[in-house]
């Protein structure tokens, strides 16, 4: 006989407050899957039980973390692909899917299951996509153990458990993201040029230094630095020396008496001017205005 140690917490209850929240979860748990079991156990949740061949459709977001083991998924937008230990997927509401551990190895799984509008805008903006689930973030004992707080956090239900559990979804969901695009820079070994090229900005965005001589320092051709820079920072390498420019403007400008003519020096602008305009293009506001809001002289 198979022992089951799995852990369902399921059918936790939102109320309309929780809903402003904009996320609330709706399941979570860990089961361990040893080799040669059925596919899902008998203790699965009917709500989420399901036929591996036939598949299944949710109302809802999961998201699934393997500790150990190996198995295959599939979805209407996903090929199938081979999942495994460090493995994180995503199961998106609406979307068909299936998977399973293998046979031979079995698996150990985390899960949580969510909704509202802050995941739903997080797709919308390009974050997560159907077209990519799986996310390769590793082993990590800070995941297992956000999974094992949540778990903890549903079981005794306490004022406030819905929010608790939003920070932890949004915290592994953080995970899902970073992780996984930090693994692509890992397989390129650039991960130290960029860091390297970040430094040089650092110590140098107050001269006249030029996106192409980082490249040039860091050995790589300036097409393909600014490209992957890009892809790392989320910024292309001018306007990452813009925003050093820019905080360490605001920095000075709150801590120090300097006129915004000695700031737009002291940060590498030559013009004064286009400093002001940039600065407000940026911020929102002007050099003073910024002062005067920082040192509280509005109040």
């Amino acid at each position: 006989m198979i022992e089951d140690n799995s852990i369902h917490v399921k059918y936790l209850i939102a109320n309309e407050q929780d809903l402003l929240w904009g996320l609330t979860v709706n399941t979570v748990g860990v089961q361990d899957i040893p080799p040669g079991s059925p596919y899902p156990l008998g203790s699965h949740p009917t709500r989420y039980l399901f036929s591996t061949e036939k598949g299944r459709i949710l109302e809802e977001y999961q998201l699934l973390y393997i500790t150990q083991g190996q198995g295959r998924f599939t979805s209407t937008s996903q090929k199938p692909v081979n999942v495994c230990e460090g493995n994180m997927f995503l199961l998106f509401p609406g979307e068909w899917h299936t998977y399973h551990p293998d046979q031979s190895t079995g698996w150990n799984e985390y899960w949580i299951g969510f909704q509202g509008i802050n995941i739903d805008n997080r797709i919308q903006n390009g974050f997560f996509s159907k077209n990519k689930p799986v996310f390769n973030v590793g082993i990590r004992e800070e995941i297992v153990q956000l999974y094992k707080q949540a778990i903890d956090i549903a079981r005794d239900q306490h004022t406030g458990f819905q929010q608790m559990l939003a920070g932890i979804v949004n915290h592994l969901l953080g995970y899902a993201y970073s992780q996984d695009k930090y693994s692509l820079f890992e397989d390129l070994k650039v991960t130290n040029q960029i860091n390297k090229a970040k430094i040089i900005m650092l110590e140098h965005y107050h001269t006249s230094i030029l996106p192409e001589e980082v490249a040039q320092r860091v050995n790589m051709s300036y097409s393909w630095f600014r490209r992957i820079f890009k892809q790392y920072t989320g910024f292309a390498p001018a306007q990452y020396i813009l925003e050093l420019k820019i905080q360490k403007s605001k920095e000075l400008l709150t801590n120090t008496m300097m006129t915004s003519q000695e700031v737009a020096f002291a940060v590498g602008f030559d013009n004064s001017d286009y400093f002001c305009s940039t600065f407000k293009r940026k911020t929102g506001y002007t050099p003073i205005k910024y002062r005067e809001f920082t040192q509280g002289k509005n109040l």
